[in-house]
Formats: C-alpha cells, sequence, structure tokens
C-alpha cells in the first residue's frame, strides 16, 4: 500500500444509517439512554485492581509481568471501555457525575485520561476519519514513520498507548481545564498512595495491566478492528467474538458509531433489530486473527482507513 489514506467523497455512513433505522423501526427510540448500573461495574473493577494488586505485590517480576498480562490487562482495558461509556453520558444523565465516574475508572490505570480521552474522542465522532479534525487518524509523519513494515507495526501496536496519548497534539487545539487538572491530580495522588501504603510492585502491576491492555494483547486487536479498512468502501467494522462479555460490548462498533447514545447492554438489541443494516457488513470474531493479519499483511498500515473530505 502506498504512504497515503483511501479518500473518498462518499458521506459518512453512519449518518445515513441512523436515519433510516430511526425510519423503519420507531421501537429504536426505546433504546436510547443511560444506565445507572454501570457504576457497580466500574467501583467493582476498580475495587478489583487495587485488592490484586495488593495479593501481587510481593510476587516475583516474572509473576508481575505474567499477571499484568493474563488478567490486570483486561481489567483495565475494560475500565477504558467505561470511560468511554461516560464520556457519551451513558452512565448517568449528568454530565458531572459522568465526569466523576471518568475519573474513578482512572484510578488503577496510572494515567490521567478519562478527561481528555473526553474532549478528543467526542471530537472522533464528529469529525470521523476527516483528516486532520479526527484524533483518532494518525498523523502523515506517525503513518509515514511506521509504514508496513511488520518490525515497525509490532513495535507501534505495542506503544499505542503513547501514540493514542500524543495523537491530538496535531490537531493544535489545547486540551485543558479545570476538570483535566483535577484527574492528573487525583491520579497522581492515587499513585503515590499505592507506592508507598501498597508498594512499588503494586504500581508497576497497575501501570503494566495498562501497557499490554492497550497494545500487543487480544484486547489491543479492538484498536485495529473499529476503522482499518479490509473491505473495500467499508470504514467501520464490529467485532462479535466472545470477548464482548470482559469489554462491555466495544466490538458492535458499527452500532456504537450509529447511535452513540445507546448504552453498552443494548448494542446486541440494536443489531437483532434491525439485522438487515449489520449482519451484511464485514465483521470479526476474533481480535487476535485482526491483530496478527495487520502485522503480516504488507498491504495494511496506518494508512489503511477510508478519510473523507472536511467538513464544516
Amino acid at each position: 500500500m502506498e504512504n497515503k489514506f483511501i479518500y473518498t467523497d462518499t458521506p459518512n455512513c453512519h449518518i445515513k444509517r441512523n436515519r433510516e433505522i430511526t425510519k423503519k423501526y420507531l421501537s429504536v427510540k426505546k433504546l436510547f439512554g443511560h444506565n445507572p448500573n454501570t457504576a457497580f461495574f466500574i467501583v467493582g473493577i476498580v475495587l478489583t485492581q487495587y485488592l490484586l494488586s495488593f495479593l501481587f505485590k510481593d510476587l516475583s517480576w516474572p509473576y508481575i509481568i505474567l499477571c499484568s498480562y493474563l488478567i490486570g490487562a483486561f481489567l483495565n482495558h475494560a475500565l477504558y471501555v467505561l470511560i468511554h461509556e461516560c464520556t457519551h453520558n451513558l452512565v448517568f444523565k449528568s454530565a458531572f457525575l459522568n465526569k466523576i465516574m471518568g475519573i474513578i475508572c482512572d484510578l488503577p490505570l496510572t494515567a490521567p485520561s478519562a478527561l481528555s480521552f473526553r474532549e478528543y474522542h467526542l471530537l472522533h465522532h464528529k469529525h470521523m476519519n476527516e483528516d486532520p479534525d479526527d484524533p483518532d487518524v494518525v498523523s502523515q509523519l506517525e503513518g509515514k514513520l511506521i509504514g508496513t513494515n511488520w518490525l515497525k507495526k509490532i513495535l507501534w501496536v505495542s506503544f499505542f498507548s503513547i501514540s493514542q496519548a500524543l495523537r491530538p497534539l496535531k490537531l493544535n487545539k489545547t486540551f485543558f481545564g479545570p476538570w483535566i487538572l483535577l484527574n492528573a491530580l487525583v491520579i497522581i495522588t492515587s499513585n503515590i498512595l499505592v507506592f508507598y501504603c501498597i508498594g512499588p510492585k503494586a504500581l508497576i502491576y497497575l501501570f503494566l495491566s495498562t501497557f499490554f491492555g492497550l497494545g500487543l494483547h487480544p484486547c489491543g486487536g479492538r484498536w485495529i478492528q473499529e476503522h482499518y479498512v479490509t473491505k473495500d468502501d467499508q470504514e467501520t467494522y464490529s467485532y462479535y467474538g466472545p470477548l464482548n462479555k470482559l469489554a462491555f460490548n466495544m466490538g458492535y462498533h458499527n452500532e456504537h458509531h450509529d447511535f452513540a447514545n445507546i448504552s453498552w447492554e443494548k448494542l446486541p438489541i440494536l443489531r437483532k433489530l434491525a439485522p438487515e443494516y449489520y449482519d451484511s457488513l464485514k465483521y470479526y470474531k476474533s481480535w487476535v486473527k485482526v491483530l496478527i493479519n495487520f502485522i503480516i499483511n504488507p498491504k495494511m498500515g496506518p494508512f489503511s482507513r477510508i478519510i473523507h473530505k472536511r467538513t464544516i
């Protein structure tokens, strides 16, 4: 593949599908809204991670790494998915409470990201696959640096969390404010308390859980699954495999982009309601296969995305 995106003049497919489904199935509106019960999952996973960090604090380093990859990565990835729910105000009706829940999600992640993610992820929905306005799309420099070399793609996927953190810089916008400052202060304080009250290995366990969960890991396959093109003219892909149960249905990505106001537990209902709109699209059943194909396929790389004309 050449070092350039796949450009198209076609409109955003999700806007069209939203209108058609809403017109055809009036009952879809019953799926709209938030789910306060999600807060119990958030608190439960956060407490579980703190408990595990305590239980693992005296393990040898190989076991710390192993536990981070095999256990912690799934839990911290789930917390990132729940940050995504908070971003769309799908936990509580109040934006204030969703921001608070987002910060709570961040506690075991060791990196303050919930409120900055909220800022740039909403831009991703507003300008999906529009370069340079979509912060989810790689910059020209990043894309050309990685290219289609398999080793570079392994490194890129492994350090995807850093790529995601730096990508908003291409927008020339300042993502800072009182909430982001509060987010940072709370997570820094949490890290210090874990370090001194539980131990350095506990903090490393939490950090590695985040690093693995967002990188070269079965859950990391979802970053490629969502928008990297493997079928002509299809820009978004869903995943309907077993890991959705550990990832709060994050794999239902076409459904989410069609209706971002439907919470995680109702996305499978949306697919069943309008199967003719989703079953005809290409989808995946294995995040691991998605990752492997991306790495070994010489035609795939960071530029394997459909890009729309910029909207005003």
